[in-house]
């Protein structure tokens, strides 16, 4: 593999005197690219390495040897750059997460790998970067991977159902009034021993009861590991009321395994779009609504609000005493949601915190 490009080693460096520098890496599926930069902006050398284990060691050594590198800043710290920064975090490097180069400076100073490293680094020097990455290893990340499948096989589910209905409405009329009068778990067992030599349509029906089958199985098992990891994470957050298995997942996934680098409950709520956001101009002083955020975290507040909603008074009361005041209680689920966001945070916060174990090799 060609690495290349600029490499221009400071004599600071040869002759053993040590700078603090920045790191900047634009990250890729096979390679990474790298940038050197000083603390005052000044680009010392860029190359690629491999995206491997090899190659992050070389990575790192390479870098070093221009002076002592504090701060690195990654592109995709959740995708193609989470190895880099679990190797980087654990040879005590601060990592911080950088997004990509916005639309206009791409225009001015054009798109290339380097440019884009560069750009992460000098974005860690202006203060622009400031998000710490989320720990990638734990349990949190099981949760992750459970609960993205599950998700994905509750999907798959809904659609071989909607598809099994929509062959009933134009099935044969003998067929379709033997079965559209099932209830679900009853039309599904009937259509699953449907013999398909009897035709294209009774085949179709007969796959699609044993697929919606196998995915129900899929659910159950996958549902009953997520709640024996919320469970051994934190089994207080499930005693919350509203809060069960799947939304606490979805909460825990937000916040991380080191939860540590939200700062305050405003910010976790930020972070599940929970948080109003300033939108004035002139004379107008107002806030709309919090479109960012972690959407799937944003959800499971929706859900645990109307689950109390119809079964908590102290919400209901809430309800009441709001909507009097002239709020619709589409604006009343944003108050509480904010609430419930400030509340489970306090659990979050009980949560141990993982200690990365050294990486060597």
């Amino acid at each position: 593999m060609t690495t290349a490009s600029i490499d221009q080693r400071p004599k600071a460096a040869v002759h053993g005197r040590s700078c603090e520098l920045v790191l900047g890496v634009d990250t890729h599926k096979d390679v990474h690219v790298a940038a050197v930069v000083t603390v005052v902006g000044a680009l010392l050398a860029t190359r690629s390495f491999p995206a491997t284990r090899a190659g992050y060691r070389d990575l790192l050594a390479w870098a070093s040897s221009f002076g002592v590198v504090g701060r690195a800043g990654v592109e995709g710290t959740g995708s193609y750059g989470a190895s880099l920064c679990r190797y980087l975090m654990a040879q005590n490097v601060r990592v911080i997460e950088v997004d990509r180069p916005d639309r206009a400076m791409r225009r001015r100073r054009g798109k290339t790998d380097t440019i884009d490293a560069e750009a992460a680094a000098r974005a860690v020097l202006a203060g622009r970067a400031r998000t710490h990455p989320k720990y990638s290893e734990g349990a949190v990340e099981e949760l992750r991977v459970a609960k993205m499948v599950k998700d994905s096989a509750v999907s798959a589910r809904t659609q071989a159902i909607n598809q099994l209905k929509a062959i009933l409405v134009s099935a044969d009329p003998l067929l379709r009034e033997r079965l559209e009068p099932l209830r679900n778990p009853a039309l599904f067992a009937t259509c699953a021993q449907l013999d398909p030599e009897h035709g294209v349509v009774h085949q179709a029906l007969q796959l699609l009861a044993v697929r919606i089958r196998h995915l129900s199985e899929q659910i159950s098992a996958l549902m009953k590991q997520i709640t024996l990891i919320v469970r051994a994470l934190n089994s207080d957050l499930l005693k919350v009321f509203g809060v069960g298995p799947d939304s606490a997942a979805a909460l825990l996934i937000a916040a991380g395994e080191n939860h540590n680098r939200l700062t305050s409950e405003a910010s976790f709520a930020a972070l599940c779009g929970a948080s109003p956001v300033e939108h004035s101009s002139g004379k107008s002083r107002h806030r709309r609504l919090n479109r960012g955020g972690n959407r799937q975290a944003n959800a499971a507040l929706y859900r645990i609000v109307l689950t109390r909603l119809r079964r908590e008074d102290r919400t209901q009361r809430y309800l009441e005493r709001r909507s009097t005041e002239g709020k619709t209680k589409r604006e009343v689920i944003r108050c509480l949601k904010r609430y419930v966001a400030r509340e489970i945070y306090q659990y979050i916060r009980a949560i141990p915190l993982p200690r990365p174990e050294p990486v060597t090799g």
